[in-house]
């Protein structure tokens, strides 16, 4: 038998891509749309994971996002809108937005499918997550975070497995944090501990600095005494300053004592000037002072410098007295 080369094999893959789809009713009630009028948007609305806070997109022509004029619902909707924009039979964008937004499509004709099951709506958009325009690709991958629906852990949970393109792999782990709660975090501490991609181990420390999940910071912690890869360890402790508490301070004075690396002591240093209302301040006077290693004592001196503290200014003037 002749082997099947990589041509083949792409052809194969695609086929088969091809028929799982076709057997995918959401798909082919969005394939109907085809025949009618393009541009258009193709919306339908599934129920939205807990917890995690939709906005309307608005903008104020400054970059900030704005609430429209109307009612603010003070209890977050339980559904989520899922447009697609279709143009020349092709899905050009997909966006996922609050279910309690007032929507305008600007005269483009804004078409609803209904009644669609959230599990068929995430093995529907993971055809999207390879696209090539990040409009679509980046759209399909936040709209699935959405959905609350165990289907969105799983269809996360292979994206972010080893073996996915490496940029896929890291945006499926920021929605890990950022929207799926406990198995979210399951699945970041699995990576954080396991996955030997530094890249990768990366994206999911900050993933866990937004994850609303308490054993975050203890699991960011373990990362940053020990994680293999000082860069991510010093990511670790860049993070756990902005989440501050006692378990986060210790953290990274504990880094500053023991880590071997010394740019990992200086990012560490960097971590308690970011700490908030100057609370890193007592600290890096304490470093200035009596660290053994000069790098280390002259970056508490450079953000002291930098702190416009005026507990800074005092220890300051101390050491330069004569």
């Amino acid at each position: 038998m002749k082997p099947i080369g990589r041509t083949g094999l792409l052809a194969c893959l695609l086929s088969c891509f091809s028929l799982t789809q076709a057997q995918s009713p959401l798909h082919n009630r969005f394939r109907e749309q085809y025949a009618q009028p393009q541009p258009a948007w193709i919306g339908y609305t599934v129920p939205a994971v807990a917890g995690h806070e939709q906005n309307c997109d608005y903008g104020d022509g400054f970059g900030r996002g704005v609430r429209p004029p109307g009612p603010v619902h003070l209890e977050p909707p339980d559904q989520v809108q899922i447009l697609l924009r279709i143009e020349n039979n092709r899905v050009s964008k997909i966006r996922a937005i609050s279910g309690d937004c007032q929507l305008d499509a600007d005269g483009v004709p804004l078409r609803w499918i209904r009644d669609v099951r959230p599990a068929e709506s995430v093995a529907f958009l993971t055809g999207f997550v390879t696209a090539e325009s990040d409009h679509v690709r980046d759209g399909a991958i936040a709209a699935i975070a959405l959905h609350a629906d165990s289907a969105a852990d799983e269809a996360l949970e292979k994206l972010a497995a080893a073996g996915q393109p490496e940029s896929l792999r890291e945006k499926a782990v920021f929605w890990l944090g950022a929207a799926r709660g406990r198995r979210g975090y399951e699945l970041l501490r699995h990576i954080v501990t396991e996955d030997t991609s530094e890249g990768v181990r990366d994206k999911a420390v900050f993933a866990l600095s937004i994850c609303k999940e308490p054993q975050a910071v203890d699991t960011m912690i373990a990362v940053a005494h020990n994680d293999a890869s000082s860069h991510v360890r010093g990511q670790a402790l860049f993070w756990l300053a902005h989440k501050a508490g006692q378990k986060a301070v210790g953290a990274i004075s504990a880094a500053i004592d023991n880590d071997p690396d010394t740019e990992v002591k200086k990012k560490a240093v960097f971590a308690l000037q970011q700490l908030s209302n100057g609370e890193g301040v007592p600290m890096l006077i304490q470093v200035a002072r009596n660290n053994r290693n000069p790098a280390v004592r002259k970056q508490a001196m450079f953000w002291l410098g930098q702190s416009n503290d005026p507990r800074a200014l005092a220890f300051f003037e101390e050491v330069l007295k004569p």
